[in-house]
């Protein structure tokens, strides 16, 4: 009997054991990122790098860089409606709504290439001599920022499509975001090891982060904390600084060779998409995580559209499978 009892509260001490690990467990990805569905684009090869879109229009634009060519696509159909062949290793896009105006920043030539209304007609280029990347379309301004170079932000005004100034910098700048709060423009900086902070209205700089670490690739905002979120790649980690003065207050491991990081305020979520083939999942609160999420080797761009509410995941061809774009609905 006395055999039997302590058995009993062996099993039961086990059980709790199992429900304490199972709460501290991450959800499963499931619960975390439901995929609706994939969008083929065709005979595409190669990589595949940013996303932007055109919600009025319902329209999402995919650089296919391999392919000199950019992918428009009905996010509502999910076809493939117009293609761009106008590019020459296309990296970053931005859509300017009020210019109504896609701007594609070409890394195999340095033009920003402009293509204009329902049609996607070429009307502007211009040349910014090499390196043309990430694009950042600032509403307040109107003006559309572009990293190049060895080290600068050019800045284009969207009605005039006219280059208005440079905001210069001291090295090749990756992943850069807006604080509209603060007045201040984040630059990820990997061969400084470093966060470059600019003056919104000045572009000078103001000071910055040395990291020690320099591969800081995707760079994100959380607001709801004032946390600039900056993702490296070997070792593969994300770390939240304080926006006041670059104090790290929190690091977590994540997946690798990480791209793009996206901000869900509606949830207090982080993703993290990788071209080791997954999309991490982070709470914006402690940056725990939350849910890892299997996608395909190489699909490390995303882009992350609150209003709709989808996260879109850029996955190049493998022999499995021919290039899509991966549609996740995030729970709850």
């Amino acid at each position: 009997m006395r055999k039997i009892t302590v058995m009993r509260i062996k099993f039961t001490f086990l059980i709790a054991i199992a429900v304490v690990l199972l709460c501290q467990s991450p959800v499963g990805a499931q619960e975390a990122l439901i995929l609706e569905g994939k969008i083929q684009l065709g005979n595409i090869r190669g990589r595949l790098d940013h996303m932007a879109v055109d919600l009025a229009r319902h329209r999402l634009f995919v650089a296919q860089l391999e392919n000199d060519s950019v992918g428009v696509i009905d996010f509502e159909t999910r076809e493939i409606v117009h293609v761009i062949a106008d590019a020459k290793r296309p990296q970053g896009l931005g859509y300017a709504g009020s210019a109504d105006t896609l701007f594609v920043a070409n890394g195999g030539d340095g033009l920003v290439r402009m293509f204009e209304g329902t049609q996607y007609r070429a009307v502007e280029r211009i040349d910014l001599g090499g390196g043309a990347d990430n694009v950042r379309f600032d509403p307040e301004s109107n003006h559309i920022l572009v990293s190049y170079g060895n080290g600068a932000l050019a800045v284009i005004d969207a009605a005039s499509k006219r280059k208005v100034g440079d905001f210069a910098l001291t090295a090749q700048p990756e992943s850069f975001q807006i604080d509209h709060r603060s007045g201040r423009i984040y630059v990820n900086s990997p061969k400084e090891s470093a966060v470059v902070i600019l003056d919104r209205a000045t572009g000078k700089r103001t000071s910055l982060w040395q990291l020690g670490n320099g591969s800081n690739y995707p760079l994100a905002m959380n607001d709801a904390s004032n946390h600039v979120l900056v993702a490296f790649r070997d070792p593969p980690k994300l770390a939240a600084l304080a926006a006041s003065d670059g104090r790290q207050v929190a690091s977590a491991d994540t997946c690798g060779d990480a791209d793009d990081m996206f901000v869900d305020p509606k949830r207090g979520r982080v993703y993290v998409s990788c071209g080791d083939g997954f999309v991490d999942v982070f709470d914006t609160k402690s940056y725990q995580l939350v849910a890892r999420v299997t996608t395909v080797k190489g699909a490390r761009t995303s882009l992350f559209v609150p209003e709709i509410d989808r996260l879109f995941v850029a996955a190049r061809a493998t022999p499995e499978a021919p290039a899509a774009v991966w549609v996740f609905r995030p729970q709850p």
